[in-house]
């Protein structure tokens, strides 16, 4: 027995207790709880946690996120997907980041979520041109020395970049489109190798990371390398993760590109599955929430980004009623600027609301919970490991001090934990039976040596990325037009030839 919580108030969400809140001790032994209850004998404990006036939940779970995008944080704003991704995702000029700046951004994303609550993080990285196993292991590394639970993917486009958007040809000048088709996309054999190599070498790492595969999406992945992705995935256990249907672009993109859904384009090449996680979900029709609810994949409700780009907010309820498992995600550091999963909690539990005045289809605040703590992990492959307090279970948990200003005065604590809190009150978090963090200070790791470092680091960086913004401004105007066309309104037409709207 390493670790002993006694006498907390204790939401667990397993099936004994299920949101009810109760008073118990709990015992962790090494990274596992080995037994919860009252009056248990804590003496073989090495260290007992009081737990008098504090509030043990599961530690949360963010289901989709982008760390690579944490060098953007704060920089961009008012640009939809199709045009902010010119910038954070360049067609043109893109830096090959050393392991060393990959190791410095990926850290600071941790640092965050740890401190603020998320013991857990599903982060989908994209390297341009490609990953190097170099950097995928900078990424791992990260995780490792803050000590958060991770899965993390190499994450691939194997088709041309303007060939993944449609209408392209019509508005992008033919000249630029060639120097654009010029650079070509990922090989799908070398991107399996290197899954492969990745599954071999970084898979169960420290007993809280894994690997996974994430073929980009639909319109951006041939069906060869989505459906050779799969088969690796189901030999590893591990999740399929991918985005469908986050813009009005991408839902026009279906019907253009293949005659049908996303979608249903997925469920025809039996790309649906229950490890199927699909980021964003916004557009899908009442024939696509059937399909997925029949297979019973899982989406990501990224709320605080869908905000953010303009894409829309996803028909969570209806999802979840189709038999949908839904977690919750920050998504890209860009494009929420936050890893706060309880950031996150607080957006989802109120933009359904303003969404219909039918009450049916609001989230309780319940329903958030669970989909930041339950749905998370189940959407990662993890629900037998994490997302709730229950014995035999991971040892991932959050330890809140329940005097602190969001708790008073106290009425229902999930109301509180949802609405009120925002990880101030977080005392202790607690992954793989280790503290990790305690009183707002990450203990495996020297934070504020690592943020200077970083921030030495940014000048050079941003300054190379400036001469890359400049090389794909050349494209805003036509994305702007696509933008226009798939959204059927003058929207673009008013923004065409504007000023960059992001610090020089």
């Amino acid at each position: 027995m390493t670790l002993a919580i006694k006498g907390a108030e204790v939401i667990a969400l397993d099936r004994a207790h299920g949101s009810k809140p109760f008073t118990a001790d709990i015992l962790i032994d090494g990274d596992r709880i080995s037994s919860m209850g009252d009056g248990l004998d804590l003496s073989g404990a090495r260290q007992v946690i009081n737990g008098a006036g504090k509030l043990v939940i599961p530690g949360l779970v963010n289901a989709h996120m982008h760390s690579p995008e944490a060098l953007y944080k704060g920089r961009y704003d008012n640009m939809p997907l199709e045009i902010w991704m010119l910038y954070a995702y360049p067609i043109l000029g893109a830096q090959t980041l050393p392991p060393r700046l990959v190791y410095l951004r990926t850290a600071l994303c941790a640092i965050e979520s740890l401190k603020t609550g998320t013991t857990c993080v599903t982060d989908d990285v994209y390297e341009s041109p490609s990953q190097t196993p170099e950097q995928l292991d900078a990424v791992f590394q990260a995780y490792d020395d803050v000590g958060l639970r991770a899965t993390i993917s190499g994450h691939v486009v194997d088709r041309p970049f303007l060939d993944t958007i449609p209408f392209t040809r019509e508005f992008v000048d033919p000249a630029l489109a060639a120097e654009a088709d010029a650079l070509g996309a990922a090989d799908k054999d070398a991107w399996l190798a290197h899954c492969q190599g990745a599954f071999a070498r970084l898979h169960g790492r420290s007993g809280r990371l894994n690997f996974m595969v994430a073929p980009s999406a639909p319109q951006r992945c041939t069906v060869e390398l989505m459906q050779d992705a799969m088969a690796l995935a189901d030999a590893h256990d591990a999740p399929f993760h991918t985005h469908i249907l986050e813009t009005k672009v991408q839902a026009v993109t279906g019907q253009e590109f293949y005659g049908e859904t996303l979608i249903a384009y997925m469920y025809r090449h039996g790309l649906l599955k229950p490890r199927t996680t699909i980021a964003h979900s916004i557009w899908v029709t009442d024939a696509d929430i059937e399909m997925m609810g029949d297979v019973g994949c899982s989406i990501a409700h990224n709320v605080i980004s869908n905000q953010k780009l303009g894409a829309g907010v996803a028909p969570v309820q209806r999802l979840l009623k189709a038999g949908v498992n839904v977690g919750l995600g920050s998504d890209g550091v860009s494009t929420s600027d936050t890893t706060r999963m309880f950031a996150v909690m607080h957006a989802a539990g109120l933009i359904h609301n303003v969404q219909t005045p039918d009450t049916d289809f609001w989230l309780s605040a319940e329903q958030v919970l669970r989909a930041a703590t339950m749905g998370g992990a189940a959407a990662a492959c993890l629900g037998d490991e994490t997302g709730t307090i229950e014995v035999g279970k991971k040892a991932d948990m959050l330890l809140l001090d329940l005097a602190s200003v969001p708790f008073t005065p106290r009425n229902d604590l999930i109301n509180h934990l949802v609405y009120c809190e925002m990880g101030s009150s977080i005392t202790h978090a607690i992954v793989n039976g280790e503290i990790m963090a305690e009183d707002g200070k990450c203990l495996r790791v020297n934070e504020a040596e690592l943020l200077a470092e970083l921030r030495e680091e940014m000048p050079a960086f941003l300054h190379a990325h400036q001469t890359t913004e400049t090389l794909n401004r050349q494209f805003e105007a036509a994305f702007w037009k696509i933008h226009q066309k798939a959204n059927a309104s003058d929207i673009g037409l008013q923004r065409l030839g504007a000023e960059p709207r992001w610090p020089a």
